[in-house]
Parts: structure tokens; sequence; C-alpha cells
């Protein structure tokens, strides 16, 4: 005797995963904020960045990041995340650049 319900849940489970996967990387975003100085007592807030894709900070660069997100990040020197002179930023702390270095001119999620 065949069972009726079989095909039922395979395609089912077949709509599901499709949806998920379709949708999995839509408008996430890191919940929480990113906190940075940009030159002279300016503080810059960021809330609930989108996980995908480079984020550029002001022109000026920063001097300090805090991930106050549920994400870890690295920072870069350059605008486009890219090259070397990394800093990863674990959830919840912050980091400050040497004196004598350059800014941070960029950061992205890792996932």
């Amino acid at each position: 005797m065949a069972d009726h319900r079989r095909p039922g849940i395979v395609a089912g489970a077949v709509l599901l995963t499709t949806a998920l996967a379709g949708c999995s990387g839509l408008g996430r975003t890191a919940v929480g904020t990113v906190n940075y100085e940009a030159g002279e007592d300016r503080v810059v807030t960021v809330s609930n960045p989108v996980v995908t894709g480079c984020h550029k900070l002001l022109p000026a660069g920063a001097v300090r990041i805090e991930n106050a997100t549920l994400i870890d990040l690295i920072a870069y020197r350059t605008p486009d995340c890219t090259g070397g002179g990394t800093t990863y930023i674990a959830t919840t702390l912050f980091n400050n650049i040497a004196p004598g270095t350059q800014p941070w001119l960029s950061y992205r999620w890792v996932h």
C-alpha cells in the first residue's frame, strides 16, 4: 500500500528549504551598534548595520571602534576592506589605533 502523505511531505520540505535559502541573506543586520571616534571629539554611531558588504567610515577614518553588536568585525586601513594591517574586533569589545598609525577607514563582518 502506497503512503499518500510522503509526496506532500517531500514537497513541503523542498518549499521550506527554497524559501529559507532565498531569504536568509536579505536584510540581515548586526543587532546593536558600531560606535567610532572620527577626528577630534566626533563620535559616530551606526545602528543595526547590514551584515553584507564593506562599510566605509567617514573620510577622516576612525581612531577608536567599539563593536556593540552580536557579530565580530574586521577593521581595515583602506576604504574598500582590502589589504593588510587589519584588526579583529570581537563582539562587545573595542580597539584604539596605536599612536602614529593610520586610522581605520572601513570594516566588514565575520560570518
